[in-house]
């Protein structure tokens, strides 16, 4: 492996949710140690569990792998860090301050910046603690900081006098207050980071365009703030022994139309590529073997167990009843929304009626998705660049025209944010909120669950409303209709993989605390459902079941959509993926 060739000190592993960041960094470590050298294995992955990987609980105390001389492990939990540190921002105004105004602290600092800070926070010490530097010739992260947590860290001037003088309310400075000590401390990681002597990035993806592309995006964010070079790692590669079907021909060109167009500035990156196996990288033993060619085995046919019969079609009859409404496809990205928004949004206008499909996605691509057209379907794109420049000059024109320079600084650096993304687009998709009430508007990709609890917690639009329309007034916001089932149906988009099934539970969890309930789920790209021949893609549907049991156990409703010898990409594919039940 290139990426294992003469390893600095600290490894870096990153990539996008499913594509094998743990089991790569996992059998990195194993292979380290092998080699005689002193390991720590770290997770910051809230989608990570090494510790079920290697059959041990970890947690976040250093502990040995005892099957492995010279590695140990150590979790670090996000959500336990930001709770830790949301309570030190909190605690000094507990008592001075109403209930509901630290309530709309605490959301405030439920993001995805906070906990990127607060885990940084964490490792921290791992990059700069002398006696473990003493005592590990290599430390192995699975999951890098990202160029946004490190700019955060680097803002201007001083974070507490600008919090202090009440100009740091934007999204994100919150998660910086009172860190003014800190500043050595996290300029000495940056450092390590930036130093190739010291310090290796390893960008993980599948053969996946858009897996691709987040490594890419990864590497450009990261490279802006000086951490440069970097090595590339194709995991799950479909390997000769998945056999001849139509299916595993199909998937082996995608692969090679996806690696023919890596993007140019991995391409002069040293990269490996490493073989899908045919079962779960669970233990040292099939751990062991992620790195060797061929090392999947003889693999004999075995009978998988029957999926349910949830054909998507299910989904448009019931959601065709009320004639009109919201419709959002919610998901990580790589699940397929686009093609599930697409197909939904063809067969409600097939049916006659008046559909609108959208998308806030950047990486998405209706109109070759739909490559063709439907009577009665209008397409068009949230602009989410455009949405952002205008939201930024929207808020360097008002609230940055009362600040120093170093406040514009600071105040600027904060809007590049990803939460500030989030709530510029949420402004235009507010737009298609309304529409929904006279047609069907299908919306490939959504605002989180965090964003609506922001914009509400912190006297925006909702709550701005509210009070200029007084108790007695009645009025409708574009969160009262997606929190009305009646109104918005949301549908999460999932693989029945553990972490895409992992974090479709997290979108959720933070939907639910938003008020919104997921009206279904569906479970894309299944293996299993496509009913494989050939005994290693036998050996990956069997895995699939326990993730589609794990859906069913959480949503109301569940449509299973199998894998396809043919890409879902025209109208007439597109119409068969919501066609009848199989039978």
């Amino acid at each position: 492996m290139k990426f294992l060739k003469d390893p600095p000190r600290f490894l870096f592993f990153t990539g996008k949710g499913g594509v094998g960041k743990t089991s790569v960094a996992c059998a990195s470590a194993i292979e380290l140690a092998t080699r005689g050298r002193r390991v720590l294995l770290v997770s910051t992955d809230p989608a990570s569990n090494i510790g079920q990987v290697f059959g041990l609980t970890i947690g976040n105390t250093v502990t040995p792998i005892d099957a492995i001389a010279g590695l140990n492990a150590l979790e670090i939990d996000p959500e336990q860090a930001a709770d830790a540190y949301r309570e030190r921002i909190i605690a000094p105004v507990r008592g001075l301050l109403p209930e509901r105004e630290l309530a709309g602290i605490a959301e405030g600092l439920s993001g995805s910046c906070t906990t990127e800070v607060a885990s940084f926070d964490e490792f921290t010490n791992l990059l700069t603690d002398d006696s473990l530097l003493a005592t590990y010739d290599h430390i192995v992260f699975d999951t890098a900081p990202t160029g946004h947590t490190i700019r955060l860290l680097q803002l201007p001037g001083s974070w507490t006098e600008f919090l202090d003088a009440g100009k740091g309310d934007p999204s994100c400075l919150g998660p910086l207050s009172g860190l003014e000590k800190h500043k050595k401390v996290y300029a000495a990681a940056v450092a390590a980071l930036a130093d190739p002597a010291r310090t290796r990035l390893v960008l993980v993806a599948r053969a996946q365009a858009s897996a691709l592309s987040e490594i890419d995006r990864t590497h450009g964010e990261l490279a802006q703030i000086g951490i440069r070079g970097g090595y590339v790692v194709i995991n799950g590669v479909l390997p000769k022994a998945a056999g001849t079907e139509p299916m595993a021909l199909a998937v082996r060109r995608r692969e090679r139309a996806a690696l023919n167009g890596l993007p140019a500035s991995l391409a002069t990156l040293p990269l490996d590529t490493l073989e899908l196996k045919a079962r779960n990288m669970v233990g040292v033993d099939a751990l062991r073997s992620l790195f060797r060619a061929g090392g999947n085995g003889a693999a004999e046919s075995q009978a998988v167990a029957e999926v349910p019969d949830a054909p998507l079609g299910q989904f448009v009859d019931e959601l065709e009843q009320a004639g009109h409404g919201l419709i959002l496809c919610m998901g990580k990205g790589g699940v397929g929304k686009t093609t599930i928004a697409a197909a939904l949004a063809v067969s409600l206008a097939q049916r006659g009626h008046a559909v609108h499909l959208t998308t806030t996605d950047p990486a998405a691509h209706l109109v070759d998705t739909l490559h063709g057209t439907v009577p009665g379907l209008r397409v068009s794109r949230i602009d989410p660049q455009e949405a952002i420049r205008e939201y930024r000059n929207h808020v360097m024109t008002t609230k940055g025209t009362t600040l120093d320079a170093a406040g514009r600084a600071a105040l600027a650096e904060d809007l590049l944010s990803p939460c500030t993304d989030e709530v510029a687009v949420f402004r235009q998709f507010s737009r298609a909120v309304h529409e929904s009430r006279h047609e069907f508007v299908v919306v490939d990709t959504a605002p989180t669950g965090h964003t609506l609890l922001l914009l509400d917690a912190t006297g925006s639009y909702h709550r701005e409303i509210a009070r200029q329309m007084g108790e007695n007034m009645s009025f409708v916001t574009p969160l009262m209709r997606l929190q009305d089932p009646e109104l918005t149906k949301v549908l999460l988009v999932t693989l029945a993989e553990t972490t895409p099934v992992l974090e479709a539970e997290e979108l959720q969890h933070d939907l639910q605390r938003a008020g919104i309930q997921p009206w279904g789920w569906i479970v894309n790209n299944s293996i299993a459902a496509a009913r494989p021949e050939t005994p290693f893609l036998q050996s990956r549907a069997a895995n699939e079941v326990t993730q589609i049991d794990r859906v069913s156990d959480h949503a109301d409703r569940v449509a299973i959509v199998p894998l396809l010898a043919d890409e879902p990409i025209g109208v007439d594919r597109l119409t068969a993926l919501t066609a009848p039940s199989r039978g």
